[in-house]
């Protein structure tokens, strides 16, 4: 078997002529760690659990193995289902196959929602041609599968992506429901960035006897100045507001906890005349690819989202990625400001730490296994006052002397002798 470090280039995996050209057009050369442990487990039938993060290779992991198996059959029906949380990461994943398997003949096929009857219909023709790969969302899916259109019996290989993901979307009985149409005699893959113990108990039900293969999470680039700025949240917009008026960045990534407050910085940004755009859930889907699609093209500088972006996106050249609130996840961390210094280019990434956020700090610190650098707040945002929010009055103890009210005929009366 291949070493973690044995295998230099990818002529040393033997795939057929057609894949290796593919490989080669796609500019794909040294294999990473992922691909070099999992793809020959893959190649050998091996069912395999993958710990594994966005931005390791692990696409191309699963694809490459797959892609090399189903050019040997004969292609005539639906051999791979692909399963993943997002739309966004669907499309990426297909966009992938249609790169590699250009030479090869084999078809594929992303399913999603949230198109329109046009889009709805170029995939039901797609399953109905037989395509080699799904790659599809599990709600979508059953939608196909429940028309009667859609026939999973000769599936071969069902790989899950970013199972963490799936199941905080609350995909978990689709995927077991999805499950249950496919052969019990298949090869089954699944990967995921973090390994919680419901990750565990799903992929007993659904491997057999797998591998495993743990890639530790990356630290960040060395090519990141990370900065931290030590405020109270009335600071926040100010600063934020100051840095990206007063830089000099071109492509810029501002991370927030919530919906609510990515809405709010659009609509602060845009009243000073900064050219932004919000990302969220709100946003019909159409609409969040066309602002990604800018985004990467350069034609917006700055997009605003939460942690759902920091996976679902795949941009180089992004200069500057700002942590408005820092998030509860170490890990998420190191995903938001991977968006930056990304192909050997430097970058910039700015948290914002309020009292609140010391323990979350200290954690990030302690997984970078480095000091974050703090700069001073510039001085014209040090008169900014704190705002205090009182405590609400003790609401039991304010009810303690409180008259009772009993209502008669629809009126109330104070009764202070009610048993």
């Amino acid at each position: 078997m291949f070493g973690k470090y044995r295998t230099l280039t990818f002529n040393d995996f033997n795939f057929n002529d057609e894949l290796s050209e593919g490989i080669s057009s796609m500019g794909y050369n040294t294999p990473t760690p992922i691909q070099g442990m999992a793809i020959p487990l893959i190649l050998e039938g091996k069912d395999l659990i993958a710990c594994a993060q966005t931005g390791t290779g692990k696409t191309a992991a699963f694809l490459l193995p797959i892609l090399e198996k189903v050019g040997r059959s004969e292609k005539k029906h639906t051999s791979t289902l692909i399963l993943t949380p997002t739309r966004e990461l669907a499309q990426q994943i297909d966009q992938q196959v249609e790169g590699l398997a250009y030479f090869t003949g084999i078809s594929s096929i992303a399913v999603f929602g949230g198109g329109d009857g046009h889009v709805y219909e170029q995939q039901r023709r797609g399953i109905q041609n037989n395509v080699n790969i799904i790659i599809a969302t599990p709600g979508r899916l059953i939608a196909h599968l429940t028309s009667g259109i859609l026939k999973l019996n000769k599936v071969d290989y069902l790989i899950l992506d970013e199972a963490d993901r799936m199941l905080d979307m609350g995909f978990h009985d689709d995927i077991m429901r999805i499950a249950s149409y496919l052969p019990k005699e298949r090869q089954t893959l699944l990967f995921s960035a973090t390994m919680p113990p419901r990750i565990r108990a799903m992929a007993k039900k659904l491997l057999h006897e797998p591998e495993q293969i743990n890639i530790a999470i990356s630290k960040p680039a060395e090519g990141i100045d990370q900065q931290v700025y030590r405020l109270h949240d009335a600071q926040k917009t100010p600063l934020l507001q100051h840095l990206l008026k007063d830089g000099n960045f071109l492509s810029t990534i501002i991370f927030a906890s919530r919906k609510e407050i990515v809405k709010s910085l659009y609509k602060e940004l845009k009243t000073i005349g900064l050219h932004a755009e919000s990302f969220h859930s709100d946003l019909e889907q159409r609409d969040r690819e066309e602002i990604l699609l800018r985004f990467k093209n350069k034609q917006l500088p700055i997009i605003i989202g939460t942690d759902a972006l920091s996976r679902g996106i795949d941009v180089e050249g992004i200069d500057l990625v700002i942590n408005y609130d820092v998030p509860a996840d170490a890990e998420d961390y190191v995903h938001r400001i991977g968006r930056t210094a990304r192909a050997a280019t430097t970058g910039t990434a700015i948290t914002f730490v309020n009292h609140r956020d010391e323990r979350r700090i200290k954690s990030i610190e302690a997984l970078i296994e480095r000091k974050i650098v703090e700069h001073p707040l510039p001085e014209h945002l040090l008169s900014i006052a704190e705002v205090r929010h009182e405590k609400k009055p003790d609401q039991n103890r304010n009810n303690r002397n409180r008259k009772k009210r009993v209502w008669k005929n629809n009126k109330p009366t104070n009764n202070n002798n009610s048993q």
